[in-house]
């Protein structure tokens, strides 16, 4: 499976910007999709994830302003954030991953996820 985020940028405080990852590949129909993000010398923090029934679960540092969501191929993970503040910027990073435990746990333990992107930086200032 390969995964390539593209959306990230510069963007104001307050700003919108909208994450895309494209998974090509084995099938990962089944699988849990989810973003993370991560700053240097920082463990890779979760940032929201979805299941293959479509639910969701998110960090709550970005409760209420970033939205994830997955097209019905679940090919495609996209992720939505509004109201971007400057603490939201890092790089960001798709994964794909069988679900092994709720959305939340998972979200909690990047070692848990079988298959990441490159990443995608999102500069927020």
């Amino acid at each position: 499976v390969q995964l390539v985020e593209s959306g990230g940028g510069s963007v104001q405080v307050g700003g919108s910007l909208r994450l895309s990852c494209v998974a090509s590949g084995d099938t990962i129909s089944r699988y849990c999709m989810g973003w993370f993000r991560q700053i240097p010398d920082k463990e890779r923090e979760g940032v929201a994830g979805i299941d293959s029934d479509g639910s969701t679960s998110y960090a709550d540092s970005v409760e209420g302003r970033f939205t994830v969501s997955r097209d019905r191929a679940n090919k495609t993970l996209d992720l939505q954030m509004n109201n971007l503040k400057p603490e939201d910027t890092a790089m960001y990073f798709c994964a794909s991953g069988p679900p092994t435990g709720t959305l939340a746990t998972m979200l909690r333990k990047p070692q848990l996820w079988l298959n990441w992107g490159q990443g995608t930086q999102v500069t927020v200032s």
